[in-house]
């Protein structure tokens, strides 16, 4: 009759063992409080979640789940980043944390939006965005 057709889909969902695995690693340490850094670019988006002192205690990115090329930049991935660092939060005790936003990724809104729906609260938002104050040299004029 012919072959059949096999259709892959690649990166289009989170994997879930390597979400296991990122739950599996938590630390023992309790803490109340902490720090969210977002870091959210084009291709990628990197939560951290650090004590006030400013050491890493759990951290993630949307390419550590298991999404691939593309999709690892949307809002979606970066939800589900958020998701599994609020997971992680809670089994650490932690009840606030202040956020600290980085980057112009589409992923930026919807990581804090996912964290905060494990429950727990956000005192404030800070956007650490480099801006350029001058900008790169512009072109030299063409010439015809």
């Amino acid at each position: 009759m012919g072959k059949k057709r096999i259709i892959t889909t690649k990166g289009t969902k989170m994997n879930k063992g390597l979400k296991n695995r990122a739950l599996a690693k938590v630390t023992k340490k309790k803490m109340a409080d902490g720090t969210l850094y977002v870091q959210s670019t084009y291709n990628n988006t990197l939560v951290q979640l650090t004590d006030k002192t400013g050491n890493v205690v759990a951290s993630s990115s949307s390419g550590a789940l298991g999404f691939k090329g593309a999709k690892k930049g949307t809002p979606f991935a970066a939800a589900e980043v958020g998701k599994l660092l609020g997971e992680q939060a809670k089994m650490i005790g932690v009840k606030e944390v202040s956020v600290i936003v980085k980057g112009v990724g589409s992923g930026r809104e919807s990581a804090v939006r996912a964290f905060t729906a494990q429950g727990i609260d956000i005192t404030n938002i800070i956007d650490r965005t480099p801006v350029p104050f001058n900008g790169p040299r512009p072109p030299k004029p063409r010439r015809v």
